[in-house]
């Protein structure tokens, strides 16, 4: 069984999360910014790692 934070998201539904586009997720994603894997062609991304990589945002932003 899943845990909560181990939800699968998709590219639109992290770019509501990260306040940008879908392109803007897959881009990062491509780029290994944001960590993700490939599941068929499109991009899959752990909730757990997006909440854990928007909180290093605030802390790079915040200073």
């Amino acid at each position: 069984m899943l845990e909560k934070d181990d939800v699968l998201l998709n590219s639109k539904e992290v770019a509501e999360i990260l306040d940008c586009s879908p392109d803007t997720v897959n881009e990062l994603a491509r780029k290994s910014v944001l960590p993700a894997f490939k599941r068929g062609r499109q991009w899959r991304f752990r909730k757990r790692d997006i909440t854990s990589f928007k909180r290093q945002l605030r802390g790079t932003t915040a200073a």
